[in-house]
This record gives structure tokens, sequence and C-alpha cells, in this order.
């Protein structure tokens, strides 16, 4: 397994840690971090988060996160040993949202649509 490989695994579980643990924030009941993209420079790190609810639960998540960046950033500085610690950015991963819409239109598409196939 590669370096930075390690690196994204560590940071995604301390961060999921850090936040089920440590931030006392309400915003951040349901959250789960999906995956993690650390820049070659390990400088940035692109931490990518669902949400289980709507849109405008997803909205709250994203503003208690970004108000939470520096917290956890510190922890992490103190959790993992690197040289420096990357500079945070919370995105939303909507990715099973969609696979839900796919699937629920594949479904509708199975649905008999009520006509019958007349005989040539």
């Amino acid at each position: 397994m590669a370096r930075i490989d390690r690196v994204n695994q560590m940071i995604r579980r301390e961060v999921a840690d850090i936040i089920r643990t440590e931030v006392k924030d309400p915003r951040l009941g349901f959250i789960t971090i999906t995956h993690v993209e650390v820049s070659r420079d390990l400088q940035h790190a692109k931490i990518y988060f669902s949400v289980l609810g709507n849109a405008e639960q997803g909205e709250e998540v994203q503003k208690g996160l970004d108000s939470a960046k520096g917290y956890i950033r510190r922890l992490i500085g103190q959790r993992v040993r690197m040289r420096y610690t990357p500079e945070l950015n919370f995105i939303q991963d909507r990715s099973i949202e969609e696979s839900f819409h796919i699937e629920e239109t594949l479904e509708k598409l199975k649905e008999p649509s009520g006509q019958e196939d007349l005989p040539l």
C-alpha cells in the first residue's frame, strides 16, 4: 500500500473519531466520513462526508464542519505523526443520494405501465 493511501486512511479514521467523540456540535449527528484525499505534498486534505437526511441538513452539517475545522485540524496534528498537518476541506459526498435516485428510477422503469402488448 502506498504511503499516501495509508495517510488517507489514517486521517479518515481520526477525523471520524474526533467528530464522534470530541466535537460537541449537535449539527454533526448523523454524519459519515466516506473518504479522504490528501494532496501529494500533504498540505491539503479533501474530506468527503455523507449525511443521513435532506439537502437542508447537509448544509447545516457543512456549516458545523466548517466552524470546527480548526479544532479538528489541531487534534489531528496531536494524534497523527506528520511533519505538517494538512489544511482541511470538507466536501459533501452525494454519491449515496445519487445511487438511491438511480435505483428508484430503475424500479419505476421495471413496473408494468398498465398497457398490454397487443398480438401482431
